[in-house]
């Protein structure tokens, strides 16, 4: 299984590391019953502490998507719906990316989810500076 990481990137590294693992479950790559390689392994080949690539591997085993076994390691799931559960899981967080990079808080995120889920027409918080910038203070001219 191939893992990749960056850096400099505003995901924490568990996370990416994750993320790897939900992708090959979600594309077939990886299928119930595999071994991931040990957090060890995974560690001295990208360069980071074992302990960021257990986060990642407990983040997964939180989620349902594989089993930690002491002294036999990390196996994917078996159960029913595993690679489905990974490809919504993909899913939203390309979502919560997509929204911190336009900027939206969690609460506004969060907000819109909720409005999609309740079938409430979903549309984007207003934005107070936006707001701020289009209607100048009364009797001032706009500033150019």
């Amino acid at each position: 299984m191939l893992f990749r990481v960056l850096p400099g990137s505003p995901v924490p590294l568990g996370e990416q590391i994750a993320a790897c693992v939900r992708g090959a479950i979600a594309n077939g790559t990886a299928a119930p019953g595999d071994r991931l390689p040990p957090a060890r392994e995974v560690a001295k080949s990208l360069g980071v502490n074992v302990h960021t690539v257990l986060r990642g591997y407990q983040q997964l085993r939180d989620q349902g998507l594989i089993e930690l076994r002491r002294g036999r390691g990390a196996v994917i799931n078996a159960a029913p719906g595993v690679a489905d559960q990974a490809r919504l899981a993909e899913a939203v967080h390309s979502l919560i990316t997509q929204a911190r990079e336009l900027g939206f808080t969690d609460q506004e995120f969060l907000a819109l989810v909720h409005n999609g889920l309740s079938g409430t027409p979903v549309t984007t918080p207003p934005n107070p500076e936006s707001e701020h910038l289009a209607s100048p203070p009364t009797g001032t001219a706009p500033t150019p």
